[in-house]
């Protein structure tokens, strides 16, 4: 009992320790119930945005989604598991006889995904509510994405950190500068 407790602790600890994504920009294509484009960007520690331009292939429509999920390692920051949840608009290849008003709604989405060197694959299940609009109230879909890793991790965040220590370093040269004249 204490071996299987010890373990458990083991993974849980090192499983919160570690960072979700090995990226900060990725874009690709997206494919399965619908077909489009997806781009994920990283604003935190474990949290993207990703946003998806979709045409049906079950619909007359095409939909654009924008989506903030969290990502959670499961053995390390290449594989993942993600959810989230978002909005989408969608407008529709108006046909004269179904006089349907462009969706809107509320969409969630949870996943898998595996990043290896600089490709991206994710595997996802999205339902989607439609507020106003659409053929059905309800709908869901389920692809799969291959992005591209446009940035590593932390490459876009050192970029900004680098700035950060030069501004720093030529406001100690100003200070000492008026130190001296004075």
């Amino acid at each position: 009992m204490k071996q299987l407790f010890l373990c458990l602790s083991i993974c849980f600890f090192s499983w919160s320790c570690l960072n979700a994504q090995s990226y900060d920009l990725t874009a690709g294509m997206r494919m399965g119930t619908d077909w489009g484009l997806s781009a994920q960007f990283r604003v935190a520690k474990k949290v993207t945005i990703e946003g998806i331009l979709q045409s049906s292939l079950q619909r007359e429509e095409i939909l654009l989604t924008a989506i903030a999920e969290q990502h959670n390692p499961l053995i390390s920051r290449r594989l993942n598991v993600y959810y989230g949840v978002g909005l989408h608009k969608g407008w529709i290849n108006n046909d004269p006889e179904l006089s349907l008003k462009d969706p809107a709604g509320v969409t969630m989405i949870a996943g898998l995904e595996f990043t290896l060197a600089k490709l991206n694959i994710s595997y996802d299940i999205k339902p989607a509510v439609n507020v106003t609009g659409g053929e059905h109230r309800f709908y869901t879909q389920s692809g799969i994405s291959m992005r591209y890793v446009i940035a590593k991790k932390n490459s876009i965040f050192k970029v900004d950190k680098k700035k950060q220590r030069e501004r720093r370093k030529k406001q100690r040269q100003r200070a000492r500068a008026k130190k001296r004249k004075n």
